[in-house]
């Protein structure tokens, strides 16, 4: 069989110059690296490309795995590991034959390894690498919380069940509601879902998750496993088992699969048994940079004018699920360094970040954000974050915190930038040291992104014409759905901002009480670009949809 260097020279795909310029950085390579991970690498080619000079070489189809759907039974046959380091996924079964996708074609150890271990002979067709691991990683978590479920609905013994709490041996790894918890959370965490939902109903249990805002059923349980379900996540998460008649709340810190899981847990009794939710948290802050949440320059700019500030209050705005405190982590890894000793009171502490001191809310013990903070002002901060400005007593000391010399961050449940500051003023702090301690408003939500993978140009219709002021001809986007967004059509979100500065004339405004149309007027005459606005900025560029605009920002105003 032949090397690839030469079907990619035969086909016409590379010259002999950039073949021998690939081989030299593979043997270069300290990771050993396969030659056509490093022709891609070095732009020679494209994985398409080489995929196409292999199908025409060896008459090979290319299969689009996202447009197909896998055969259950055909996964069966071998493990997700084995798949994971030969990057093969079985497809399907044509009568004795047992069809694969596979990455390299030209391993023909593999298609033999399979036929001897399956018995079957083996039609392989090609498919790029990543196509090949969504796959794995989608069929085989949902095979895996399939079987749990099935294993616990033989065996719904919850007697026993404290016996499974803390001790880590094979016996309580392998029982069946362990497994199926587990699975569950492996796969949520697999398809990066934010939240996942256990609800019981009146026939089943149903189970969702969250992805990129959106819920979606993955599975479902018998009834009468949902005791047994819940009171395994109650002791995860240190909850009172015998307590069904009040809402809970918990954590855990766990392990699934070898890796660590942070988790925050919420139960709530129904009319047909406990409702839980598992908040799943980030666990490290590779993320925490600007470019990664998709501020736009001009917004950036604003936003600098705040930060830079050495004392005062910087508010961070929006809903639950907005993304604020992720916005906060990032304004505040920029400003930890060593000479500086940042302070967080956080309910609860997201991200653990190296450098900062994070406290956690604790309201049986007394520690709540007010306490906290008081407590925090004689630890000779610098920066103080609050994590949530939830009540009077905690803003007014956030407040007086600013006006003595510190720089607070926090954020506020509320509409829009504007009504933050007079959200401030209900909430009993007086006009005269809102205007004196605030520097800033940052108002954010998420947005959900197009899917790059089926991204498609359509002709916008008239009322998206006279909503984004649209030339003629001009072309919007949307996604038409593949496996990789489970035909969402959406993939990953990204923020959009509202920032609004407390300039001399802002504070003037809010000094003489105006209205908030007058201060949202002037806001805008002083560079402040609306959340409608800015998330109009992300449709024309084909980030998102004019759905997804309307949906985050839309006005009974209009």
């Amino acid at each position: 069989m032949k090397r690839l260097g030469d079907i990619l020279i035969d086909s016409g795909f590379l010259s002999q110059a950039e073949l021998q310029e690939a081989l030299e950085a593979q043997r270069s390579s300290p990771s050993k690296k396969r030659l056509g991970e490093i022709i891609v690498e070095k732009g020679l080619l494209t994985e398409l490309d080489i995929l196409r000079a292999i199908s025409s070489q060896y008459e090979i189809p290319i299969i689009d795995l996202q447009q197909v759907d896998i055969d259950q039974e055909a996964t069966k046959v071998v493990t997700e590991q084995y798949c994971e380091e030969n990057l093969i996924i079985p497809v399907a079964f044509d009568q004795d034959k047992l069809v694969v996708a596979i990455y390299d074609p030209l391993n023909i150890l593999v298609t033999d390894d399979l036929r001897f271990r399956t018995g079957n002979d083996i039609v392989t067709l090609l498919a790029p690498k990543q196509q090949i691991l969504t796959a794995i990683k989608m069929n085989y978590g949902r095979e895996v919380a399939k079987k749990a479920a099935d294993d616990l609905a033989q065996d719904l013994d919850v007697s026993d069940m404290e016996s499974l709490a803390e001790e880590v041996t094979d016996e309580v790894n392998n029982a069946p509601v362990v497994k199926l918890v587990n699975s569950m959370i492996d796969f949520a965490i697999r398809a990066n879902s934010s939240d996942i939902h256990i609800e019981p109903m009146e026939d089943r249990v149903r189970v969702r998750i969250r992805i990129d805002g959106v819920l979606s059923e993955i599975m479902s349980n018998p009834v009468a496993a949902k005791d047994a379900i819940i009171t395994r996540i109650k002791i995860l998460s240190g909850m009172n088992i015998a307590e069904k008649r009040i809402p809970q709340d918990g954590r855990v810190q766990t392990m699934i699969n070898g890796k660590p899981v942070d988790m925050r847990v919420s139960v709530l009794p129904t009319v047909h048994g406990e409702k839980t939710v598992i908040r799943i948290l980030a666990k490290n802050d590779s993320n925490l940079n600007r470019k990664y949440l998709g501020i736009s320059e001009h917004n950036n700019e604003m936003i600098d004018r705040i930060v830079k500030v050495p004392q005062g209050v910087c508010l961070i705005s929006g809903p639950t699920g907005s993304g604020k405190t992720t916005t906060l982590y990032t304004l505040l890894s920029e400003k930890n360094t060593p000479e500086t000793n940042i302070v967080t009171v956080e309910d609860p502490v997201e991200i653990q970040i190296p450098g900062l001191n994070q406290v956690q809310v604790n309201a049986k013990a007394g520690m709540t954000f007010a306490s906290g903070l008081r407590s925090i002002l004689r630890q000779d901060p610098d920066i103080i974050l609050v994590g949530e400005i939830r009540d009077g007593e905690t803003a007014e000391i956030a407040m007086r915190a600013a006006i003595t010399g510190h720089l607070v961050f926090s954020t506020i449940h509320t509409n829009d930038a504007v009504s933050s500051i007079n959200r401030l003023i209900d909430m009993g702090i007086e006009p005269f040291m809102v205007s004196t301690a605030l520097i800033g408003v940052v108002a954010q939500r998420l947005v959900r992104r197009i899917c790059t993978n089926c991204r498609e140009e359509y002709t916008p219709g008239p009322d998206e014409v006279e909503l984004l002021k649209l030339q003629p001809g001009q072309k919007l986007y949307r996604g038409a759905g593949c496996s990789e967004c489970n035909e969402k059509g959406y993939k990953g979100r990204i923020a959009i901002h509202e920032v609004v500065i407390m300039t001399k004339n802002m504070r003037a405004l809010l000094e003489r009480r105006a209205s908030e149309d007058e201060m949202r007027a002037l806001a805008v005459s002083e560079g402040t670009l609306m959340l409608a606005d800015s998330a109009a900025q992300l449709v024309l560029e084909g980030i998102t949809t004019v759905a997804e605009m309307s949906k985050v920002t839309y006005s009974i105003d209009g």
